[in-house]
């Protein structure tokens, strides 16, 4: 016996099983994005009129070019999520839609990509 409805089994819609796990990364990026915009924001704070030599050297540092690249990358993620719920509440016509998904992942990983390039660039002396 089947739990679905009569039109869910003449369409064959039905759950995309895709919620749960897209739940779960916006609420692990978020709390990541917390812990590490606090290392962030410290960062920032201690190099207030610093050099770029002092800046650089202080990303010669494993840690801290590390939990930088992470925070990079852990922003990226849920930028992406975020926008991505946006476009699946606003936006009705699909191929909009697919359009806007692929140049919202295009965009955010660009830009993590483009930042992890700098912070490696600073890390290995550049």
């Amino acid at each position: 016996m089947s739990m679905r409805t009569p039109f869910a089994r003449v369409t064959g819609l039905g759950s995309a099983k895709e919620g749960a796990h897209h739940f779960w990364q916006q609420r692990v990026t978020a709390a990541a994005n917390l812990l590490l915009a606090i290392f962030f924001a410290w960062l920032v704070i201690a190099h207030i009129g610093a050099s770029r030599a002092e800046l650089v050297a202080s990303f010669q540092n494993p840690v801290i070019a590390a939990l930088t690249v992470l925070m990079l990358v852990s922003v990226a993620i849920h930028m992406r999520l975020g926008i991505q719920v946006v476009i699946e509440d606003y936006i009705h016509k699909e191929s909009t839609k697919i359009i806007l998904f692929v140049l919202t992942r295009f965009f955010a990983y660009g830009m993590a990509a483009i930042g992890v390039v700098s912070v490696l660039m600073m890390s290995f002396g550049g």
